[in-house]
């Protein structure tokens, strides 16, 4: 077990992390007046990933201040396991939208909007939610799945690369720090989605 441990450890770079504010400036898109958390309760996480391409990476996410530590921890663990993300870049790169996001199969956090349908807040308007591979890991309500090249990942029996599984090392990684799961959901699975509260 050591053995392969510095094995792994020889070939990756280490992991790397920094936790730096963000401004109104730093979120065109993804904040307005009236959301439910100001800007100064963000932070941008900057985190070393795994590619599927299989190397190493740098990505960002933005997230609630009070759960930056947390996520470098899962972070660091989806890494030194070699756990393959397709891309993770702030949503405002995709003009806030998740539609487009999500097709773009990038894992994101925070966006301030409602669950869909509601006039409820997400757990993402309070930087406390990470949605992760979402093509690999699509959301399910009866025939509609978001986002639609997720149609290839619905057989979740079928474990491929990048995908969320239970007892599985995405899984794991958050239940370790404490965050649910939102493949759990009976009805609507939500395989991206992972929050501090489950909803």
């Amino acid at each position: 077990m050591k053995l392969v441990l510095l094995t792994i450890l020889a070939i990756q770079p280490p992991f790397a992390h920094s936790v730096t504010p963000v401004t109104r400036a730093d979120l065109p898109h993804s904040w307005r007046p009236g959301c439910p958390v100001a800007p100064a309760q963000l932070r941008r996480l900057r985190v070393s990933f795994w590619g599927f391409d299989g190397r190493a990476h740098t990505g960002a996410l933005i997230v609630h201040a009070s759960v930056a530590g947390d996520l470098r921890k899962v972070f660091r663990r989806l890494y030194l396991a070699e756990f393959p993300i397709r891309r993770m870049r702030p949503v405002d790169a995709y003009g806030a939208s998740d539609d487009r996001s999500m097709a773009a199969d990038n894992t994101s956090a925070f966006n301030c909007r409602f669950v869909s349908g509601t006039g409820r807040w997400s757990m993402h308007a309070y930087g406390k939610a990470v949605d992760v591979n979402p093509v690999e890991n699509p959301y399910v309500s009866g025939s509609r799945v978001q986002p639609p090249a997720g149609q290839a990942y619905l057989n979740r029996s079928n474990v491929r690369p990048g995908m969320a599984a239970r007892g599985g090392t995405l899984v794991r990684a958050f239940s370790a720090v404490g965050w649910k799961w939102g493949g759990r959901w009976t009805g609507t699975p939500d395989y991206q989605h992972f929050s501090t509260t489950g909803s």
